[in-house]
């Protein structure tokens, strides 16, 4: 599904926390470039892993339920078959995030459906850091 740069720009414009859901610190892995870059960029990120620790130097969470602030995107860094598990969960999250954002390559349309009736806005197979990057960070 073709996302305008408009759609994009409202809603990344206010976002200010990121929970990167696969995170992992392996130096020149994508997924470790992503959150360099959400960090550099002044987001308050959330690293969520179910057994790495520490990642990025900060609080590692093993789901996104163990989160203890608000987030505003759940960004995600796994295989297409486990966003619909992801997707329950945030369901679950209090306050709901703002936006589902799968990474490139990743795409679900269950996921999609189960989030289409709910304010959050789904993003797929975009990478979060070439878009900010592209679209707010340049001021473009």
């Amino acid at each position: 599904m073709r996302v305008s740069d408009a759609e994009l720009i409202q809603a990344l414009s206010s976002c200010r926390s990121v929970a990167v859901v696969g995170a992992k610190d392996k130096a020149g892995s994508p997924v470790d470039r992503v959150g360099r870059y959400l960090i550099e960029a002044g987001f308050q990120v959330f690293p969520v892993h179910p057994v790495r620790t520490g990642v990025w130097g900060l609080t590692t969470y093993k789901s996104l339920l163990d989160i203890p602030s608000p987030v505003d995107v759940v960004n995600l860094f796994r295989a297409s078959e486990h966003c619909l598990a992801h997707a329950q969960e945030v369901l679950a999250m209090n306050p709901l995030p703002k936006i589902f954002w799968m990474q490139l390559g990743v795409f679900n349309f269950e996921a999609r459906a189960l989030l289409a009736p709910t304010p959050i806005r789904v993003f797929e197979d975009l990478c979060l850091m070439i878009e900010h990057r592209r679209l707010i960070k340049t001021g473009s």
